[in-house]
């Protein structure tokens, strides 16, 4: 009768110490950060346990919803073992979804047997990859860095040709304007002093 009891308190007390384990777990995901807590008696570690749980469900609603949902359907969590059909489906509905797969059952066997035929590529090749990788990063700099130096001088050549065209070509153009209406000028005092000599 001991013995009976002495192993079924080192179960409550390891199932109580898995409890706090998977609770501890828990509170380190979602807060970051766990407070161990020290060693009480099993049943006030329950009560707290299961206080700590339930703050646990009240913040954590999804995880209300899981628990509702574990209750209501546990198949859901504990599915079937593979050699086992589904219980919820009639053989003739199992029957027609194999069928339904049977031509992808070939071409699925192929692919997984081209993957496995697949080399591994050799450790050596990786490796020089990777002690490449400082050249490939300067070399990137460098681009970059050319880059940069030709839109800068992308951006003067414009500025220069701008000015150029600004200064020289507009007052070569205004220079030629000018020389073109001087001469317009001088056509029309030609012609009208022509026709005044022609009229005398």
């Amino acid at each position: 009768m001991d013995t009976m009891e002495s192993t079924l308190d080192n179960t409550t007390l390891s199932t109580i110490s898995l409890l706090e384990a998977r609770l501890l777990r828990l509170e380190n995901l979602l807060y970051g950060h766990t407070v161990q807590q020290p060693k009480v008696p099993a049943i006030r570690s329950m009560q707290e346990l299961e206080h700590r749980f339930g703050i646990l469900l009240q913040r954590m609603r999804v995880y209300a919803e899981l628990l509702k949902l574990y209750k209501s359907q546990p198949t859901l969590f504990r599915p079937p073992p593979p050699s086992e059909p589904p219980s919820e489906l009639p053989l003739d509905a199992l029957r027609a979804i194999v069928l339904a797969a049977a031509s992808s059952y070939p071409a699925t066997a192929s692919a997984l047997t081209a993957i496995s035929d697949t080399p591994v590529p050799d450790p050596a090749d990786t490796a020089t990859l990777a002690t490449l990788l400082p050249r490939m990063k300067g070399i990137e700099a460098t681009q970059l860095a050319q880059a940069a130096e030709i839109a800068e001088l992308r951006a003067r050549s414009e500025a220069v040709v701008r000015r150029w065209y600004e200064r020289d070509v507009m007052a070569y153009s205004s220079f030629i304007a000018g020389v073109e209406s001087r001469v317009e000028r001088a056509e029309r005092t030609v012609r009208r002093v022509e026709r005044a000599r022609n009229e005398v």
